[in-house]
């Protein structure tokens, strides 16, 4: 979901040592960045920090981003996201004034279950996406983008004035909270240990407010950025370090960064705000049509939606895809050309899979280039390569749903 420094995806995503440059590079400019919570926690175990949407976070700690990246896919690992901005939207209105700026139906979400949903703009754009959650406290829970982070709040505080102007119950909330991201087929079997409530029953993007290893008023829920099984944490700032560090205490359990988080999304097909879709991505266009409610598609009551919903019916323009090479590594903004050697589109994400031994990417190409297997070439370092459209995910996913 991040808007990624270009930097960290060149020099930590795919390599198997971090650099010396990155950190002399930015070394100077951490005193200007905000920190988590755990700033100091991350030096100490060894993280590289490198700026990212603003922040001062870990790429990679001692071990490599390929240990990393293959750890977490096998076991399980800790990843700090407490830069990702969490608001709660409070008052009897809450759903009208989400549904009012979000493509997806809020109002049939049960309680404690949770969405992925887009912010568009008129024109069909996608202005962020994000996750709502409606907490069965009485409000909901929404975690979106650091780095869309004052346009996000801006978009919701502007609609809840224009709201409460007209008489609505509604009200925002940041939440200061930290963020926990534990990641891995073996990431329940180790939060088990800490709660009490059975995690067997809490299933892929539901959520539930618990004590996690002596820490009261966390909220858990089971979701994630890897493809794994796995929850995020949302933990009151004064007990993340008691937090992490009791996580840390099982074996199965490392610390992450940014790197194989990365790459990790990618094997999964999930996409990167501000690499992989914009505001000039439409849903349809970045693949995400599932994200359009039922019911609000044939209400046509959500901004774009005149733009969106007819491309539902038709052919798009351009689509995103997968797409699986041998040879160099794809990277952003490589051009990718038809066979006969026409530039159609564009890589907007790529690097090695830890897990195929393959190079992966995924971009933007004409509709009647979309089908899977579908045959392409790939400019890197001005060689071309043969390229294949391929089904996403790349690596199957893990979320664990009940049956």
């Amino acid at each position: 979901m991040q808007l990624a420094v270009s930097m960290v995806a060149r020099l930590g995503v795919c390599s198997h040592a971090l650099p010396s440059v990155l950190g002399r590079q930015l070394s100077c400019a951490q005193d200007k960045l905000r920190r988590t919570p755990l700033y100091d926690f991350h030096l100490a175990h060894g993280g590289k920090m490198v700026a990212f949407a603003g922040w001062s976070l870990p790429v990679q700690y001692r071990d490599s981003h390929v240990d990393s990246h293959l750890h977490t896919r096998q076991h399980c690992s800790l990843f700090d996201v407490s830069h990702m901005l969490q608001t709660k939207i409070l008052g009897s209105d809450r759903v009208k004034l989400m549904e009012s700026i979000v493509v997806g139906d809020i109002a049939e979400l049960r309680p404690n279950q949770g969405t992925l949903s887009l912010f568009t703009n008129e024109a069909g754009g996608i202005l962020d996406d994000l996750i709502v959650t409606n907490a069965s406290e009485g409000h909901l829970y929404v975690v979106s983008n650091a780095g869309c982070r004052e346009k996000d709040l801006a978009l919701m505080q502007e609609k809840v004035k224009e709201l409460q102007n007209r008489g609505s119950d509604v009200a925002l909330e940041v939440v200061d909270n930290a963020l926990l991201a534990l990641q891995g087929p073996t990431a329940a079997q180790v939060l088990q240990a800490g709660v009490a409530d059975d995690l067997k029953k809490l299933p892929f993007m539901t959520s539930a407010v618990m004590e996690v290893f002596g820490v009261s008023g966390c909220r858990v829920t089971r979701c994630g950025y890897t493809g794994e099984d796995g929850v995020e944490i949302s933990v009151p700032a004064v007990g993340v370090i008691h937090l992490a560090t009791a996580l840390l205490e099982n074996p199965e359990v490392k610390l992450a960064g940014l790197a194989a988080r990365d790459s990790l999304r990618l094997e999964a097909g999930l996409c990167l705000y501000g690499k992989d879709i914009d505001e000039h991505t439409t849903p349809v266009e970045g693949s995400l049509s599932w994200t359009l409610g039922k019911r609000r598609r044939a209400a046509m009551d959500f901004p774009g939606a005149k733009a969106i919903v007819p491309q539902l019916k038709g052919k798009v323009q351009r689509r995103r895809v997968g797409l699986m090479c041998e040879g160099a590594p794809m990277r952003e903004h490589s051009p990718i050309l038809s066979m006969e050697g026409a530039v159609i589109g564009t890589v907007t994400s790529g690097c090695p899979s830890p897990c195929l031994k393959k190079n992966v990417a995924m971009g933007y190409v004409p509709y009647e280039y979309s089908r899977p297997g579908t045959q392409l070439l790939v400019e890197v370092r001005r060689k071309q390569q043969m390229v294949v459209v391929s089904k996403m995910p790349f690596v199957p996913t893990n979320y664990y749903i009940l049956k």
